[in-house]
């Protein structure tokens, strides 16, 4: 996708005009970008509701029917589906199984764990990717 700037003192507020010969994933992604108001998410820890940047979000995973969002010291429960996670989040983040997404930034190392692979973050957590989230994690990484 080409990209052109214009830079003028006429005008008061940025905005984005895309042209396109269809609607492609690229062209929705874009839009969704530049629609994207808030760049954080929202997460709450009993009746505190907390702030968090994805770069501090290490891994999301549902357990208990409850969306647990995971950072390097703390656990927050988020009242978001994880698919709406997945979305807000954006390209630093990968679905390794149903019920978990990672922070790819996060990743210590990759393990083989009884005929699968797991993942171990920076801040110490694991989880075994599944086998069919397996093949997008291998070209990630450029197996």
């Amino acid at each position: 996708m080409r990209v052109e700037l214009k830079i003028s003192s006429e005008i008061s507020e940025p905005y984005a005009v895309i042209y396109a010969s269809s609607v492609t994933e690229d062209v929705k992604n874009a839009i969704s970008f530049f629609e994207k108001e808030n760049p954080y998410i929202t997460v709450s820890d009993n009746e505190r509701i907390t702030v968090l940047q994805p770069e501090e979000i290490f891994m999301v995973r549902v357990e208990n029917d409850h969306t647990v969002v995971y950072c390097e010291k703390k656990r927050y429960k988020s009242s978001k589906r994880l698919y709406q996670l997945e979305k807000e989040l954006g390209k630093n983040f990968m679905r390794i199984s149903k019920s978990t997404i990672i922070n790819l930034r996060q990743i210590y190392c990759v393990e083989p764990s009884f005929g699968m692979m797991c993942i171990v973050l920076k801040n110490g957590s694991k989880d075994c990717i599944s086998r069919k989230y397996l093949p997008d994690f291998k070209k990630y990484l450029g197996l």
